[in-house]
């Protein structure tokens, strides 16, 4: 017996009801991103190695699925390379191009490529698969489709701000509950300042990033083995666990970057008396904070200043958002912030973006353990229009076009089958009505419509047939 075929790990299929779902969670995500004004674009499957790799750390580097050269890719080759240099270098001889790991840096290098064709600020919306060679387990895949929404061209926080209201907007449609999470990379810039570890501002954020998964131990064990001293990782434990209202963590952080100081020290020397742009990240987080509380009117979901949130992604500058669901265990099912660098890295520097997005396989992993989808969603087809042979075929045809012309997502059995066959047919698909013609029923130019909810049957015209499948 031949061997079932299979898809690779963390891949899934998804059949009709999988993708009718699917389909409502882009539908949804794309309404609301219209809704304030963003434009949709596509971008390749694959870019070259040189516009992903070093835009995601090194981290971000190893999870790169690349593509080998075509051809005779081992031709000239140096033999020796197998042994020597390890994977790293061989595949950077043998790969050029590579799956994208984001649609964040595609974007950047569609933006620059194409920057004589566009309008600024661009608000772009992007809903597309994306791959990354991770370890495969629950929530977390190696192809699944982020849906992004990106302002390149405008510093402004007021793009900050209507982004936190997208996400709240998504959600509420969804009725997921969720907890907002931000933060800012210059408060943990600052942060790195104070302790006297500016310079080891990555190892920091990447090992801070991983408190919920890791643990505090483990956190601190991994910025020990990056080389801070246990000194500085002392320092860091009250602000890592700072606990209160967003405002009581916001006067605890001003008061620890020095906003009481009416000088700057320099930071060479050891540790900071003061940070500037740790009070800058303050500032920005105070704005997003009290313009959706104050002037919005606040969101329906919780929004917490959360210190712990860095998002490991190298190309963050300012705010930093996540999205936790708060009913079932997952990772974020949202995130995104503020890169003003990222294009600078092909040749447009200067350029500000910010930036969200939803992860679709998350979400829509949620709403099925929550049961959460409208009834519309799963069905497919309203009408079935049982078929007993040539004549009736050509009786109903009329009333299945003109059933669809009103909008009912109709269709006709294409088989003259016994009716058992046809029902169990339209059991299975969860069809909600069938309508039969025989003999009787096309004497009088009607049909029996049956609701397969209710088991009731009624002879009514096509009008009326319309009327009640509409009801």
């Amino acid at each position: 017996m031949a061997q079932k075929p299979s898809i690779p790990k963390g891949t899934r299929d998804f059949g009709p009801q999988e993708m009718a779902r699917r389909n409502y969670i882009f539908d949804t995500i794309r309404s609301v991103y219209a809704l304030y004004g963003f434009q949709q674009i596509e971008t390749p499957a694959m870019e070259n190695l040189s516009t992903l790799m070093g835009k995601y750390g090194e981290e971000g580097d190893k999870l790169l699925f690349k593509i080998l050269d075509s051809g005779d890719f081992l031709r000239g080759l140096d033999p020796s390379m197998f042994c020597e240099g390890g994977t790293p270098k061989l595949a950077a001889c043998l790969c050029e191009k590579g799956l994208r790991y984001d649609l964040t840096v595609p974007f950047a290098r569609f933006v620059v490529q194409h920057r004589d064709e566009l309008t600024l600020p661009f608000r772009r919306f992007q809903i597309q698969p994306v791959w990354r060679a991770d370890r495969p387990q629950k929530g977390r895949y190696r192809e699944f489709y982020q849906c992004d929404a990106d302002v390149v061209g405008s510093d402004s926080l007021l793009n900050e701000v209507e982004l936190m209201q997208i996400v709240d907007e998504v959600f509420r449609r969804f009725g997921i509950r969720v907890c907002i999470k931000i933060n800012n990379r210059k408060i943990l810039t600052g942060i790195a300042e104070m302790i006297g570890q500016a310079d080891k501002i990555v190892d920091i954020t990447v090992a801070i990033d991983k408190l919920d998964k890791i643990g505090l131990e483990a956190v601190n064990a991994e910025l020990a083995e990056n080389g801070i001293p246990n000194e500085a990782i002392e320092k860091l434990q009250p602000i890592i666990k700072l606990s209160g209202s967003n405002e009581e963590k916001m006067q605890t952080m001003r008061k620890f970057f020095g906003t009481e100081s009416s000088t700057t020290p320099s930071c060479q020397a050891g540790e900071c008396l003061r940070s500037d742009i740790g009070i800058r990240g303050c500032d920005e987080i105070e704005f997003v904070l009290n313009t959706l509380g104050s002037v919005v009117g606040g969101l329906s979901a919780e929004v917490q200043f959360d210190l712990t949130l860095a998002r490991g992604l190298n190309y963050y500058t300012g705010c930093i958002f996540e999205v936790k669901a708060l009913d079932v265990e997952i990772g974020s099912i949202t995130g995104g912030g503020r890169y003003d660098n990222l294009t600078g890295i092909f040749g447009m520097p200067g350029l500000s973006g910010v930036g969200i997005s939803f992860g679709a396989d998350r979400i829509y992993d949620v709403l099925n353990q929550l049961d959460l989808y409208p009834k519309e969603v799963s069905t497919t087809t309203e009408l079935l229009f049982v078929n007993f042979g040539d004549a009736e075929t050509a009786y109903s045809l009329p009333a299945v076009a003109a059933v669809r012309k009103a909008g009912i997502r109709a269709e006709i059995y294409p088989d003259a089958s016994k009716m058992k066959k046809q029902m169990a047919y339209a059991n299975a698909r969860s069809i909600p009505f069938v309508a039969i013609a025989g003999e009787t029923e096309m004497a009088e130019g009607k049909f029996t419509l049956k609701d397969m909810t209710t088991g009731e049957q009624t002879v009514v015209t096509t009008e009326e047939m319309i009327a009640k499948v509409q009801a």
